[in-house]
């Protein structure tokens, strides 16, 4: 239903552009389309690819002032060149070699890690050395001050998550530099907060007021094992454990509130029998997982992708996927999640499901 050409509507377009107006009905279909529509492209980066560049990254480029981290963003080929894995979230290896120090510093962006091999660096927020080993989740919620070393003689690489782009977009970015080395060089096996707080079921008293983010430093792999081997044990024994057959699967949440571990990234944890499949879903919001332990493959859009230990795939929003396993198949997830259900506009679909 567009008007048909004429001088005088030239003539109104032009001054519409000469005022930085844009009329409506020239930008319906792209501005409110029938269905999400991302630019954001799925895509797979392997583990045994992208590892030796940061290696290599190790030899060249010096940790400290300036650059800061020695980080590799994964660009998400649809995103025009920046450092973005979808139009939210932001993921990326980060390097640290022997006896190393990335030095102190905030931002208002929220932060995780979680190691898919390795041991030996220690993450330290606000003064708090918190150690890293393969499985764990470790938290860096925004503007805590954080810094990390390296204790042996061996580098060691993990995953680093954050809201930067929903930040950026947002323009609610603050950064401030702290000390230009970490607070405490001290290797304690248990973080403070793990100490005071990881305790089933139970809840210190003298920390009663509810926090935004997870006063946990550090979610550790021993846990996490044990909750999924248990639910599947658990139907093996007749009991409706797993939230479908053969597919267990855990969130990591905030003691505090009972929700997720920080306001802008939900962190999941999945592990499929051997032969298992999901079902194919789409959700509104984007998803990255991480290949933990074991082989399968995903199915993106219709496109299957053989996964090993330590691939990482991104699906943009209502993008249709779904997972394979042909060993017993770990990953680690993590999404924009709370944002969509904040603002509500959280939708999924489930084939097979009204």
């Amino acid at each position: 239903m567009q008007p048909d050409d004429s001088p005088e509507l030239r003539s109104l377009y032009k001054s519409f552009e000469d005022e930085h107006i844009i009329p409506l009905w020239t930008q319906l279909g792209d501005l409110m389309p029938m269905h999400p529509k991302p630019k954001a492209v799925p895509h797979v980066w392997k583990w045994k690819s992208i590892l030796p560049l940061a290696e290599a990254s190790g030899d060249l480029v010096p940790v400290g002032r300036g650059g800061e981290r020695r980080a590799l963003g994964l660009a998400n080929p649809g995103l025009g060149g920046n450092a973005y894995i979808s139009p939210t979230l932001w993921a990326a290896i980060q390097y640290l070699g022997p006896r190393e120090t990335a030095p102190e510093h905030r931002h208002s962006q929220n932060a995780f890690r979680f190691v898919v091999e390795g041991e030996g660096v220690w993450t330290v927020v606000n003064g708090d050395p918190v150690r890293m080993s393969r499985g764990d989740l470790l938290l860096t919620p925004g503007w805590n001050f954080h810094g990390h070393h390296n204790d042996t003689d061996n580098p060691m690489a993990w995953i680093d998550g954050l809201d930067i782009p929903f930040s950026q977009h947002n323009d609610v970015g603050f950064f401030e530099f702290g000390s230009d080395r970490v607070t405490d060089y001290a290797t304690p096996q248990y973080s403070q907060g793990e100490r005071l707080w990881c305790h089933p079921g139970l809840r210190p008293l003298s920390q009663l007021q509810n926090t935004v983010s997870s006063p946990i430093g550090a979610y550790r792999w021993e846990y996490t094992n044990q909750a999924l081997t248990q639910q599947l044990l658990l139907e093996d024994e007749g009991h409706p454990a797993t939230i479908a057959p053969g597919h267990a699967a855990v969130r990591y949440v905030n003691p505090t509130t009972g929700g997720d571990v920080m306001s802008t990234i939900r962190c999941e944890f999945h592990r499929l029998r051997a032969g298992a499949r999901t079902q194919t879903r789409r959700d509104v919001g984007s998803t990255v997982f991480q290949v933990f332990e074991g082989s399968g493959a995903v199915v993106i859009d219709g496109k299957r992708q053989s996964l090993d230990i330590g691939d990482l795939f991104v699906i943009p929003s209502w993008v249709s996927w779904s997972l394979e396993a042909e060993t017993q198949f770990d990953l680690f997830r993590f999404s924009d999640a709370p944002i969509m259900e904040r603002l509500n506009f959280a939708r999924s679909y489930v084939e097979g499901k009204e």
